[in-house]
């Protein structure tokens, strides 16, 4: 793979950033990370045109990278803080993966596709990421054996919020999960206490559904 970042790709990724400022993003820590992480080394070569537009592209099986605007603001909803232990379900291409990590977090990512777990597992290392712990698993169970996390992050449209992932959160912790079927509300769920659960519905998004079991 083509990893050269040129000036022009630099450019691209500044005017993004500003796209990104117009739309609300304010976290400059959160606008660094994307700047820092070279977008179209996730992408096919035949997309890397277009790698610093606003929109999704697809990947291998079936699944795409979502739109920067959306790793943006799961990001920054998220308050990720240095040395939080993180779960990412649907690890997808790795790109939302490496901006966590950029953030300071510890990473744990689950894919469910094992021609994606493979291309992350692999590739995310090459660009200096050593420390994400990569999972092939079904994120509906989550890592029970390395719970509980700070943070959970889930990067598909589930139909409902994982009774095991609100039970891996720990007690002040934020998950953020698009719910719904066709369209998505994106939720900020805060663990206020053992059993009791804020939820804090963030707006309308549309990702690739959540399923369960493995593939491949």
């Amino acid at each position: 793979m083509d990893l050269i970042d040129t000036y022009r790709h630099q450019g691209l990724r500044r005017q993004l950033i500003e796209a990104l400022r117009k739309r609300g993003i304010q976290n400059e820590k959160v606008l660094e990370a994307i700047y820092a992480l070279p977008r179209h080394y996730f992408l096919d070569r035949a997309f890397e045109e277009w790698a610093y537009q606003d929109k999704a592209f697809p990947i291998a099986a079936e699944q795409t990278i979502s739109q920067p605007y959306t790793v943006a603001y799961m990001s920054d909803i998220l308050e990720v803080g240095k040395r939080m232990k993180v779960l990412e379900v649907g690890t997808g291409s790795g790109y939302q993966a490496g901006i966590l990590a950029l953030l300071g977090a510890r990473v744990f990512t689950i894919e469910r596709q094992k021609e994606l777990y493979d291309q992350a597992a692999q590739f995310l290392p090459k660009l200096g990421f050593p420390q994400i712990r990569f999972f092939h698993r079904d994120g509906y169970k989550g890592l029970p054996e390395f719970a509980p996390f700070d943070r959970i992050i889930v990067t598909a449209g589930a139909p409902s919020v994982p009774t095991a992932l609100r039970d891996q959160l720990v007690v002040g912790g934020i998950m953020v999960i698009p719910v719904g079927e066709e369209s998505q509300v994106m939720l900020r769920i805060r663990r206020i206490s053992e059993h009791l659960f804020e939820e804090e519905p963030l707006g309308d998004f549309r990702f690739v559904p959540f399923l369960d079991g493995l593939e491949g």
